[in-house]
């Protein structure tokens, strides 16, 4: 068994009344594309928070290399590359300069890789971020995500909103990432057909809770008909009713 790069034991999260984690289990083995799958608000944004610190658990425990990271922010995040959604960048800033200020905070970061990932990703040195389209800011937080090269990748709804020759570059970073011996993706979406694609090992989550957890070859051999294997999407309909793009809670 590989060693556990992230491990959440029966974790819960309310606010308020409503529960968005219901004692959730997962183990995140190292070396692996790991995808998290479901609904817009069943709770893939909450549980990827615990991981990076940003929540603390109110019952069950989060590890993350084998650190809490709510008391050792610097040691775990240090280690981790992110992007997600949002992908908040300075806008006033030109993308050499955002690339010089983000080395600053990173020992590791590798000039020679970040270059090849800015041409790679097609982006002007001298372009001011507030100007660059949504794909293209998405390729300038995925560029700054990977120069350090991370241990650990955690992209939270990376491609929501993008074009999909962009959504073709995330996929491709991310499996350029786990080329290299050791690294580890945690990859949230509910483009299950992306996921497919790239992950090793799905959970589907679902209003909080997690409904299924397995490598991925295993879930498609589980749910064989004959000779044909259904999709994940299939599979997460026949879990939970529902298609993962249709919202389940507010």
């Amino acid at each position: 068994m590989s060693e556990s790069v992230i491990s959440v034991s029966e974790l819960t999260r309310r606010f308020g009344a409503a529960t968005a984690l219901d004692s959730v289990s997962v183990s995140l083995p190292r070396g692996a594309v790991y995808g998290l799958v479901g609904a817009n608000g069943a709770g893939k944004t909450t549980l990827i928070r615990h991981v990076l610190g940003l929540l603390r658990a109110e019952s069950g425990s989060v590890r993350v290399f084998g650190l809490d990271p709510v008391a050792d922010p610097v040691a775990v995040l240090s280690r981790i590359g992110y992007l997600s959604e949002e992908n908040d960048l300075p806008g006033w800033m030109r993308v050499d300069e955002l690339m010089r200020y983000s080395r600053a905070f990173y020992p590791a970061w590798d000039d020679a890789y970040a270059e090849e990932l800015r041409r790679t990703f097609a982006l002007d040195r001298a372009a001011t971020i507030k100007n660059l389209s949504k794909g293209q800011r998405a390729r300038a937080g995925l560029l700054i995500a990977l120069a350090y090269r991370p241990e650990l990748l955690v992209l939270d709804e990376p491609s929501s909103g993008l074009d999909p020759i962009v959504r073709r570059d995330i996929l491709g970073a991310v499996i350029r990432t786990i080329a290299h011996e050791g690294r580890t993706v945690l990859f949230s979406s509910h483009l299950l057909e992306e996921v497919e694609r790239v992950a090793d090992h799905v959970t589907m989550i679902h209003q909080g809770k997690i409904v299924l957890s397995a490598p991925l070859d295993d879930i498609r051999e589980a749910n064989r008909v004959g000779e044909r294997v259904p999709s994940l999407d299939e599979i997460f309909v026949a879990r939970v009713g529902s298609k993962p793009a249709e919202p389940v809670e507010v």
